[in-house]
C-alpha cells in the first residue's frame, strides 16, 4: 500500500457551545492540515497521483474557511470542533476532486488512490483525524 501526504495551514476564529472552559469564548487557531491518499497502484509515471493535484484540491477547501469565524458556517451546528472542521475538509476534499475527474472515493477493491484521512492540528500537540476506517 502507498500513501501520500500533503499538508497545508489556515486561520481561523470559533468558540465552543456545551464546553465548559476557555474554548467556550471567542478564540483563535493557526490550524495544519494533513491530507493522506492511499492507494495499492501507481500511474505510469511511478506516482500515485501528482502531488499537486491534491495540493490544489485543498488550497480551495482552505480557502473558504481561512480567516472566519468557523461558528458563522451552519455545517459545524454552531460546535467548529477540530473534528468536524477535519470531516468538512475530508468532504468537501472528495466533493471538489469529483468535479475535476480525479476521483478520490473509496470503494471495496480500488486499486487507484483514495482519500483515507484528514488531520488538523490545533497546536503542534493536539490533532484531530477523520478516516474512512
Amino acid at each position: 500500500m502507498f500513501e501520500v501526504r500533503v499538508e497545508d495551514d489556515f486561520a481561523a476564529a470559533h468558540f465552543l457551545r456545551d464546553y465548559h472552559g476557555k474554548c467556550e469564548n471567542l478564540h483563535g487557531h493557526n490550524y495544519k492540515v494533513f491530507v493522506h491518499v492511499r492507494g495499492e497502484k501507481l500511474n505510469e509515471g511511478g506516482m500515485l497521483l501528482d502531488f499537486s493535484q491534491l495540493k490544489a484540491a485543498l488550497k480551495e477547501v482552505l480557502k473558504k474557511i481561512d480567516h472566519t469565524n468557523l461558528n458563522d458556517m451552519s455545517v459545524f451546528d454552531q460546535n467548529p470542533s477540530a473534528e468536524r472542521i477535519a470531516k468538512f475538509i475530508f468532504d468537501s476534499i472528495l466533493e471538489n476532486t469529483k468535479k475535476t475527474g480525479l476521483d478520490l472515493s473509496f470503494s471495496e477493491g480500488k486499486q487507484t488512490a483514495y482519500l483515507f484521512a484528514v488531520d488538523v492540528f490545533e497546536t503542534d500537540r493536539n490533532r484531530a483525524r477523520y478516516s474512512i476506517t
